[in-house]
Protein backbone atom coordinates (compact mmCIF):
# COMPACT_ATOMS: atom_id res chain seq x y z
CA UNK A 1 0.00 0.00 0.00
CA UNK A 2 1.00 3.34 -0.67
CA UNK A 3 1.51 5.62 2.26
CA UNK A 4 -0.23 8.90 1.92
CA UNK A 5 0.63 12.05 3.76
CA UNK A 6 -1.18 14.10 6.28
CA UNK A 7 -1.53 18.10 5.32
CA UNK A 8 -2.71 20.22 7.07
CA UNK A 9 -5.07 22.70 4.72
CA UNK A 10 -4.36 26.44 5.53
CA UNK A 11 -7.24 28.80 6.88
CA UNK A 12 -9.17 30.34 4.26
CA UNK A 13 -9.58 33.89 4.04
CA UNK A 14 -12.79 34.16 5.63
CA UNK A 15 -11.36 31.48 8.61
CA UNK A 16 -8.50 34.31 9.06
CA UNK A 17 -10.75 37.24 9.06
CA UNK A 18 -12.91 35.84 11.58
CA UNK A 19 -10.01 34.84 13.60
CA UNK A 20 -8.54 38.20 12.94
CA UNK A 21 -12.17 39.99 14.76
CA UNK A 22 -12.08 38.10 17.29
CA UNK A 23 -8.43 38.96 18.24
CA UNK A 24 -9.62 42.56 17.82
CA UNK A 25 -12.59 42.15 19.45
CA UNK A 26 -10.67 40.97 22.59
CA UNK A 27 -8.04 43.29 22.23
CA UNK A 28 -10.67 46.31 21.85
CA UNK A 29 -12.20 44.86 25.19
CA UNK A 30 -9.21 44.57 27.24
CA UNK A 31 -8.46 48.11 26.48
CA UNK A 32 -11.93 49.72 27.32
CA UNK A 33 -11.71 47.26 30.55
CA UNK A 34 -8.83 49.06 31.26
CA UNK A 35 -9.98 52.52 31.09
CA UNK A 36 -13.15 51.70 33.05
CA UNK A 37 -11.30 50.00 35.71
CA UNK A 38 -8.95 53.65 35.87
CA UNK A 39 -11.50 55.59 35.67
CA UNK A 40 -13.51 54.16 38.49
CA UNK A 41 -11.16 52.30 40.62
CA UNK A 42 -8.29 54.25 40.49
CA UNK A 43 -9.88 57.95 40.05
CA UNK A 44 -13.03 56.70 41.60
CA UNK A 45 -15.03 59.98 42.64
CA UNK A 46 -15.67 57.47 46.54
CA UNK A 47 -12.31 56.07 47.16
CA UNK A 48 -9.37 57.09 44.85
CA UNK A 49 -6.15 55.20 45.27
CA UNK A 50 -3.68 57.59 44.51
CA UNK A 51 -1.93 59.95 46.92
CA UNK A 52 -3.73 63.23 48.15
CA UNK A 53 -0.78 65.56 46.39
CA UNK A 54 -0.79 63.71 43.18
CA UNK A 55 -4.81 62.57 42.70
CA UNK A 56 -5.35 66.46 41.26
CA UNK A 57 -2.68 66.51 38.91
CA UNK A 58 -3.13 63.05 37.49
CA UNK A 59 -6.84 63.65 37.76
CA UNK A 60 -6.63 66.58 35.29
CA UNK A 61 -4.06 64.78 33.16
CA UNK A 62 -6.23 61.78 32.65
CA UNK A 63 -8.97 64.52 31.47
CA UNK A 64 -7.08 66.06 28.84
CA UNK A 65 -5.60 62.94 27.74
CA UNK A 66 -8.86 61.25 27.10
CA UNK A 67 -10.32 64.43 25.72
CA UNK A 68 -7.10 64.84 23.31
CA UNK A 69 -7.26 60.97 22.44
CA UNK A 70 -11.16 61.35 21.26
CA UNK A 71 -10.36 64.53 19.30
CA UNK A 72 -7.19 63.04 17.08
CA UNK A 73 -9.53 59.56 16.61
CA UNK A 74 -12.29 61.97 15.11
CA UNK A 75 -9.95 63.57 12.70
CA UNK A 76 -8.54 60.46 11.51
CA UNK A 77 -10.44 58.15 8.70
CA UNK A 78 -9.40 55.24 9.85
CA UNK A 79 -10.00 55.58 14.09
CA UNK A 80 -12.85 58.14 13.63
CA UNK A 81 -15.59 55.51 14.59
CA UNK A 82 -13.97 55.08 18.09
CA UNK A 83 -14.15 59.14 18.46
CA UNK A 84 -18.38 57.92 20.55
CA UNK A 85 -16.39 55.84 22.91
CA UNK A 86 -12.87 57.65 23.85
CA UNK A 87 -15.47 60.73 24.15
CA UNK A 88 -17.81 59.09 26.24
CA UNK A 89 -14.78 58.01 28.63
CA UNK A 90 -14.05 61.43 28.66
CA UNK A 91 -17.42 62.65 30.24
CA UNK A 92 -17.43 60.47 32.57
CA UNK A 93 -13.72 60.90 34.08
CA UNK A 94 -15.09 64.94 33.80
CA UNK A 95 -18.53 64.36 35.78
CA UNK A 96 -16.50 62.51 38.59
CA UNK A 97 -13.97 64.92 38.72
CA UNK A 98 -16.99 67.82 39.20
CA UNK A 99 -18.76 64.98 41.71
CA UNK A 100 -15.27 64.57 43.47
CA UNK A 101 -13.74 68.29 44.31
CA UNK A 102 -17.48 70.40 44.47
CA UNK A 103 -19.73 68.79 46.28
CA UNK A 104 -20.58 68.74 49.83
CA UNK A 105 -22.16 72.40 50.21
CA UNK A 106 -25.70 71.93 49.29
CA UNK A 107 -26.48 70.57 52.91
CA UNK A 108 -24.77 73.39 54.46
CA UNK A 109 -26.53 75.73 52.43
CA UNK A 110 -29.41 74.50 53.85
CA UNK A 111 -28.01 74.37 57.16
CA UNK A 112 -28.68 70.83 57.64
CA UNK A 113 -27.47 68.19 60.49
CA UNK A 114 -25.08 66.82 58.50
CA UNK A 115 -25.33 63.68 59.98
CA UNK A 116 -29.08 63.37 59.87
CA UNK A 117 -30.66 61.22 57.00
CA UNK A 118 -32.27 64.56 55.28
CA UNK A 119 -28.75 65.66 54.63
CA UNK A 120 -27.43 62.46 53.05
CA UNK A 121 -29.87 62.21 50.97
CA UNK A 122 -29.57 65.62 49.75
CA UNK A 123 -25.98 64.96 49.48
CA UNK A 124 -26.38 62.23 46.90
CA UNK A 125 -29.27 64.37 45.19
CA UNK A 126 -26.27 67.52 44.56
CA UNK A 127 -23.71 64.51 43.72
CA UNK A 128 -26.00 63.36 41.08
CA UNK A 129 -26.78 66.46 39.56
CA UNK A 130 -23.31 67.34 39.52
CA UNK A 131 -22.71 63.92 37.42
CA UNK A 132 -26.00 63.51 35.42
CA UNK A 133 -25.94 67.74 33.81
CA UNK A 134 -22.47 67.10 32.58
CA UNK A 135 -23.51 63.85 30.83
CA UNK A 136 -26.68 65.14 28.97
CA UNK A 137 -25.18 68.78 28.58
CA UNK A 138 -21.82 67.07 26.72
CA UNK A 139 -23.76 64.04 25.11
CA UNK A 140 -25.85 66.73 23.13
CA UNK A 141 -22.89 68.73 22.39
CA UNK A 142 -21.02 65.79 20.69
CA UNK A 143 -24.06 65.43 18.15
CA UNK A 144 -25.40 62.71 20.01
CA UNK A 145 -29.71 62.77 21.56
CA UNK A 146 -30.39 61.41 24.58
CA UNK A 147 -31.40 58.13 23.14
CA UNK A 148 -27.77 57.64 22.59
CA UNK A 149 -27.87 57.32 26.86
CA UNK A 150 -31.33 55.47 26.98
CA UNK A 151 -33.08 58.64 28.46
CA UNK A 152 -35.93 57.49 25.94
CA UNK A 153 -39.16 55.88 25.67
CA UNK A 154 -38.33 52.44 24.52
CA UNK A 155 -40.46 49.39 25.45
CA UNK A 156 -42.34 51.48 28.17
CA UNK A 157 -44.66 49.04 29.27
CA UNK A 158 -42.01 46.15 29.48
CA UNK A 159 -39.72 48.53 31.34
CA UNK A 160 -42.52 49.85 33.61
CA UNK A 161 -43.63 46.08 34.45
CA UNK A 162 -40.47 44.68 34.98
CA UNK A 163 -39.23 48.00 37.17
CA UNK A 164 -42.10 48.36 39.49
CA UNK A 165 -42.33 45.34 39.98
CA UNK A 166 -38.67 44.79 41.15
CA UNK A 167 -39.06 47.55 43.08
CA UNK A 168 -41.72 46.86 44.94
CA UNK A 169 -41.02 43.28 46.11
CA UNK A 170 -37.01 44.38 46.96
CA UNK A 171 -38.51 47.47 49.33
CA UNK A 172 -40.83 45.04 51.04
CA UNK A 173 -37.62 42.84 52.02
CA UNK A 174 -35.54 45.53 52.44
CA UNK A 175 -35.79 45.35 56.32
CA UNK A 176 -34.62 41.77 57.07
CA UNK A 177 -32.40 42.08 53.79
CA UNK A 178 -30.35 45.15 55.77
CA UNK A 179 -30.63 42.89 58.60
CA UNK A 180 -29.03 39.84 57.03
CA UNK A 181 -26.63 41.82 54.81
CA UNK A 182 -25.06 44.63 56.56
CA UNK A 183 -25.70 43.08 60.19
CA UNK A 184 -28.37 46.20 61.11
CA UNK A 185 -29.80 46.04 64.77
CA UNK A 186 -33.19 47.91 65.05
CA UNK A 187 -34.90 48.31 62.42
CA UNK A 188 -38.76 48.49 63.04
CA UNK A 189 -41.32 49.67 60.98
CA UNK A 190 -42.15 52.48 62.94
CA UNK A 191 -38.21 53.55 63.39
CA UNK A 192 -38.10 53.10 59.69
CA UNK A 193 -41.22 55.34 58.68
CA UNK A 194 -39.89 58.92 58.98
CA UNK A 195 -36.96 58.18 57.14
CA UNK A 196 -38.85 57.15 53.86
CA UNK A 197 -38.71 60.41 52.33
CA UNK A 198 -35.25 60.27 52.33
CA UNK A 199 -34.41 57.05 51.79
CA UNK A 200 -36.44 57.33 48.17
CA UNK A 201 -34.49 60.51 47.45
CA UNK A 202 -31.51 59.14 48.11
CA UNK A 203 -31.93 55.46 45.86
CA UNK A 204 -33.47 57.17 43.41
CA UNK A 205 -30.74 60.20 42.87
CA UNK A 206 -27.98 57.43 43.45
CA UNK A 207 -29.43 54.83 40.64
CA UNK A 208 -30.09 57.56 37.92
CA UNK A 209 -26.48 58.74 38.70
CA UNK A 210 -24.98 55.10 38.67
CA UNK A 211 -27.20 53.94 35.75
CA UNK A 212 -26.54 56.80 33.34
CA UNK A 213 -22.38 56.63 34.29
CA UNK A 214 -21.95 53.14 33.90
CA UNK A 215 -24.29 52.17 31.28
CA UNK A 216 -26.31 54.46 29.62
CA UNK A 217 -23.22 56.52 28.58
CA UNK A 218 -21.58 53.29 27.45
CA UNK A 219 -23.23 50.44 26.40
CA UNK A 220 -24.47 51.43 22.99
CA UNK A 221 -21.23 53.00 22.37
CA UNK A 222 -19.43 49.51 23.05
CA UNK A 223 -21.88 47.38 21.65
CA UNK A 224 -21.24 47.72 17.75
CA UNK A 225 -17.03 47.12 19.11
CA UNK A 226 -18.03 43.98 21.55
CA UNK A 227 -21.00 42.79 20.77
CA UNK A 228 -23.73 43.57 23.87
CA UNK A 229 -22.97 40.87 26.37
CA UNK A 230 -19.15 41.51 26.24
CA UNK A 231 -20.23 45.33 26.22
CA UNK A 232 -22.54 44.64 28.98
CA UNK A 233 -19.37 42.62 30.94
CA UNK A 234 -16.58 45.51 30.54
CA UNK A 235 -19.12 47.92 32.59
CA UNK A 236 -20.28 45.73 34.79
CA UNK A 237 -16.81 44.69 36.18
CA UNK A 238 -15.85 48.55 36.65
CA UNK A 239 -19.15 48.82 38.54
CA UNK A 240 -18.66 45.83 40.85
CA UNK A 241 -14.78 47.18 41.66
CA UNK A 242 -16.35 51.13 42.56
CA UNK A 243 -17.42 49.30 45.61
CA UNK A 244 -14.25 47.95 46.84
CA UNK A 245 -13.32 49.26 49.95
CA UNK A 246 -17.18 50.23 51.46
CA UNK A 247 -17.84 50.52 54.97
CA UNK A 248 -21.56 49.57 55.24
CA UNK A 249 -20.89 45.74 54.29
CA UNK A 250 -19.87 43.07 57.06
CA UNK A 251 -18.58 41.00 54.29
CA UNK A 252 -17.30 42.78 51.12
CA UNK A 253 -16.05 39.54 49.06
CA UNK A 254 -20.25 38.54 49.13
CA UNK A 255 -20.89 41.90 48.62
CA UNK A 256 -18.69 42.15 45.62
CA UNK A 257 -20.45 38.38 44.28
CA UNK A 258 -23.56 39.86 43.82
CA UNK A 259 -22.95 43.38 42.78
CA UNK A 260 -21.41 41.50 39.54
CA UNK A 261 -24.50 39.39 38.55
CA UNK A 262 -26.55 42.79 39.61
CA UNK A 263 -24.26 44.74 37.61
CA UNK A 264 -25.34 42.18 34.50
CA UNK A 265 -28.74 42.06 35.08
CA UNK A 266 -29.09 45.93 34.88
CA UNK A 267 -26.94 46.16 31.74
CA UNK A 268 -28.76 43.36 30.04
CA UNK A 269 -32.22 45.05 31.46
CA UNK A 270 -31.32 48.39 29.54
CA UNK A 271 -30.40 46.59 26.39
CA UNK A 272 -33.65 45.10 26.59
CA UNK A 273 -36.06 47.70 27.09
CA UNK A 274 -33.81 49.97 25.37
CA UNK A 275 -34.46 52.88 28.08
CA UNK A 276 -32.85 53.51 31.57
CA UNK A 277 -36.18 53.08 33.64
CA UNK A 278 -36.48 49.86 34.55
CA UNK A 279 -32.24 49.70 35.42
CA UNK A 280 -33.14 52.73 37.83
CA UNK A 281 -35.85 50.98 39.76
CA UNK A 282 -34.30 47.94 39.92
CA UNK A 283 -30.82 49.38 41.32
CA UNK A 284 -32.87 51.92 43.41
CA UNK A 285 -34.84 49.07 45.16
CA UNK A 286 -31.42 47.48 45.66
CA UNK A 287 -29.94 50.41 47.42
CA UNK A 288 -32.66 50.75 49.97
CA UNK A 289 -31.26 47.98 52.52
CA UNK A 290 -27.87 50.21 51.97
CA UNK A 291 -29.28 53.24 53.01
CA UNK A 292 -31.36 51.80 55.73
CA UNK A 293 -27.70 50.29 56.94
CA UNK A 294 -26.27 53.55 57.20
CA UNK A 295 -29.42 55.57 58.14
CA UNK A 296 -29.30 53.53 61.21
CA UNK A 297 -26.26 54.04 62.30
CA UNK A 298 -26.50 58.12 62.52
Amino acid sequence: MAATRNTIMPPTEAEQAKHGSRLHRFGLFLLFLALGLLLFLVFSHFRPLLPENAELPARIALILALLGSALLVRRSDRFRKYWPVFFAFFIASFAQALDFYFSGWLASLLALDVKSPAAIAVDKLESTLLIVVPIVLLTRLSGNNMGSIYLQKGNRKLGFIIGLTVFIVVAALSIPWAQWQYKVGDLSLQRVLPWIPWILLFVLANSINEELLFRGLFLQKLEPFLGAFPANICMAIPFTMLHVGVDYSQNTLLLLAMLLPLGLLLGYTMQKTKGIFAPWLIHASVDIAVVLSLFSQL
